[in-house]
């Protein structure tokens, strides 16, 4: 008797609908077992809630473009357009004006009647901020900032601002600037958040602060003077001038003045007169001798005292 190939196990014949019913089960059970997977995977995952959320930035916009910060002014609140002045007599001044890099609002002026006329004077279409003028008999010379990166650099005029040459560092005095205080040709962090004025002279440097002035000489160590509310400087020889708000015996601003030199944390101002200005504007000082000029607001006044008495309103 011959063997045969393929013996059935379980010694017995499956029948055709018997197969096909095991194969049904299967395909059963493999769809529940991708199915539970699926829950499983769906259960472990993380459930978004509404939109997507964009990531937090900071310091920049969602474009990536760094968010531009307030201009430090030197006489003025934030969000306002800062005030500078300088003074060459009784009759001849300098004025400017400037907000912020991202804005570009600058104005350059000069009067030669006491603030009764103001001409308009071009400094190119390549300035974005004026941070520090400073006018004598020989000339003007003006810290600007160039182009979009507002690149400082000082500006000199010898032709009353027909044409502009490259001035040398400090020409134009302290500059307060959006990277910090410009001195000479150093760039220094300021002593206090928000400076509204800094003066540097030969060999020491006023910063007005909002609780205080901070003074040092030469490159020392700052010393703090409780003087509060102090809007801008001026000088004259040996002497500070402040233009100071807030005190109680002057209901506009208040002129004062300090020692420039051997300043201590106890040094005292002397007041001279009081100016009745508007104090919630922007305020700018300079004076030349006794002549005293003060732009406050829309209005520029002169005091030939020192700033004892003050007469006229100009525009």
């Amino acid at each position: 008797m011959s063997q045969r190939r393929g013996a059935r196990g379980l010694g017995t014949s499956l029948s055709r609908s018997t197969l096909v019913g095991l194969a049904a089960v299967v395909v059963v059970l493999v769809v529940i077992d991708v199915v539970l997977v699926a829950l499983a995977l769906a259960h472990t995952a993380p459930q978004a809630e509404g939109e997507p959320r964009p990531a937090p930035t900071f310091g920049t916009t969602q474009s990536g473009t760094p968010t531009p910060r307030p201009s430090a002014s030197a006489t003025a609140g934030a969000g306002s357009a800062s005030h500078l002045l300088s003074a060459v007599d009784g009759r001849e001044a300098w004025r400017a004006s400037s907000t912020s890099c991202d804005v570009s609002q600058v104005v350059l002026e000069r009067t030669t009647d006491a603030g009764g006329d103001w001409q308009s004077v071009d400094l190119g279409g390549d300035v974005r901020t004026i941070d520090a003028l400073r006018a004598t008999s020989d000339g003007v010379s003006v810290l600007v900032g160039v182009g979009d990166e507002c690149a400082t650099e000082v500006r000199t005029s010898t032709d009353d601002g027909a044409t502009w040459t490259p001035g040398e560092p400090g020409a134009a005095g302290a500059g307060i600037t959006e990277q910090g205080l410009v001195l000479g040709d150093a760039l220094v962090p300021s002593p206090c958040e928000d400076p509204s004025d800094a003066f540097r002279g030969t060999t020491t440097t006023l910063v007005a602060c909002t609780d205080k002035v901070d003074w040092r000489s030469g490159t020392g160590a700052w010393v703090d003077v409780p003087v509060d509310e102090v809007r801008a400087i001026a000088v004259d020889g040996g002497e500070y001038t402040l233009a100071r708000i807030g005190t109680a015996t002057c209901d506009g601003v208040q002129i004062e003045t300090m020692p420039a030199s051997g300043v201590t944390a106890s040094t005292e101002t002397t007041p001279i007169g009081c100016n009745d200005v508007p104090t919630d504007v922007p305020i700018a000082l300079d004076r030349s001798g006794q002549d005293v000029w003060m732009w406050a607001g829309d209005r520029v006044d002169v005091s030939s005292d020192g700033g004892a008495t003050w007469s006229g309103s100009r525009s």
